[in-house]
């Protein structure tokens, strides 16, 4: 009796994330949807960069943007350096961004800092179409800029590039992380564009209209501001668009103690969002809102090293029908990472960092207790030390 009851628990944990990654897995691999003919002309767009303490990257940053193709109009770019102790704001205005400086010790956090670029940008700008948010750490494709400006003269509201890790060959860490953004930032919106859905903001670049904007206040405040704005943006009718065709690609910590604590972060981040979130998804898709339960499924989705160890735990517990739904949802994990894979253009490094999984989901293990403190309270905006750096005090 007691193993049927841990093995049905196990199950009932796992079953939404199971789902969830058969479906996009099936449509990701699929080839990628194109924008269609456009339907409206774009006067001008801007590219937001919020930073704190960024110094050392900003400019390579801002150099990435400003070498990337031109759409055919004006693209203004906007660093903001908010709270910053460094020369992020000199350093900007040197690689040639125009540059706000934001001080505000009550209100803090990038959510705050990019509601003061958009509200800016839009009462400088009267023609400005659209915004794009892109990290401080980040470099682009050259066709970042076009393939925004076709998606949003091709009707868009909102849409989200490739992101992938840039110094995935730095470490074995970076480069399982590069693995597995290619099943979450790629293989996932991929598989949502094709069914049709919204496909989620991952915070470093997305874009939105000055039409969503308008209808939906850029008001989210947690950690995970970008996930909670992509469900104010769904529940209230707006869809994300993928852009598979273009890659932005950001530094990631190569250090554990980094490591560390960003994963605590995003990590306890999400789980705040499910305990918060969750709940009225469910009332809502009761009360008639189908629309939302795909984004439901991917609030209740567990982190897939965390999903993997509750199944491994579920193929443990001597109880034969929640043993055979535990070994066929690992074989959909499995062909998950390899679809994603596939799609995400995995070379030798990730090919390699394959054999440190074990290894990975140990480390994940140990965090877990940071992320569920980081779970427990409202986070601040910290940078994450990428390498050997040592943040300002």
């Amino acid at each position: 009796m007691i193993a049927a009851l841990l093995g049905l628990g196990g199950a009932a944990a796992t079953l939404p994330g199971t789902l969830e990654l058969s479906m996009l897995s099936a449509a990701g691999a699929l080839p990628a949807r194109e924008p269609g003919p456009p339907v409206r002309t774009l006067k001008r767009l801007a590219v937001v960069v919020p930073a704190h303490d960024e110094e050392a990257g900003i400019a390579d940053c801002v150099r990435s943007l400003r070498t990337c193709d031109s759409p055919g109009f004006p693209v203004e770019i906007l660093v903001v350096a908010d709270n910053c102790r460094d020369q992020t704001a000199g350093a900007a205005r040197a690689a040639g961004a125009t540059v706000l400086e934001r001080h505000d010790t009550e209100r803090r956090g990038k959510g705050w800092a990019l509601e003061y670029a958009f509200d800016t940008l839009f009462e400088r700008f009267p023609d400005l179409d659209a915004v794009l948010v892109v990290d401080a750490d980040t470099e682009v494709d050259s066709n970042f800029l076009k393939a925004s400006a076709a998606w949003f003269a091709a009707g868009a509201d909102a849409v989200q590039a490739r992101y992938l890790v840039k110094n995935a060959d730095a470490s074995d860490r970076t480069a399982l992380m590069n693995l597995a953004f290619m099943a979450f930032c790629v293989l996932r919106p991929r598989g949502r564009s094709r069914l049709g859905l919204s496909v989620g903001i991952l915070g470093n670049g997305f874009g939105l209209s000055r039409r969503s904007l308008e209808m939906v206040p850029y008001s989210a405040r947690s950690v995970v501001e970008d996930l909670e704005h992509h469900l104010n943006l769904v529940r209230a009718g707006f869809k994300v668009e993928f852009m598979d065709e273009t890659c932005v690609r950001a530094d990631f910590p190569v250090g554990e103690p980094g490591a560390d604590t960003q994963r605590a972060r995003w990590e306890g981040g999400r789980m705040r969002m499910l305990r918060e979130h969750a709940p009225p998804l469910v009332r809502e898709v009761l009360a008639g809102r189908p629309e939302l339960i795909e984004p439901l499924l991917e609030l209740l989705l567990l982190p897939l090293g965390t999903h993997v160890a509750l199944l491994g735990g579920t193929l443990a517990v001597p109880f034969v029908p929640t043993q055979l739904y535990a070994a066929t949802s690992l074989g959909v994990v499995a062909a998950h990472v390899a679809i994603g894979m596939k799609v995400g253009g995995a070379g030798a490094t990730e090919m390699k960092a394959l054999a440190r999984v074990p290894r990975y989901l140990l480390w994940k293990a140990k965090v877990l207790p940071r992320v569920l403190q980081a779970a427990s309270r409202q986070q601040e905006w910290v940078r994450t030390a990428r390498s050997t750096e040592v943040t300002p005090t």
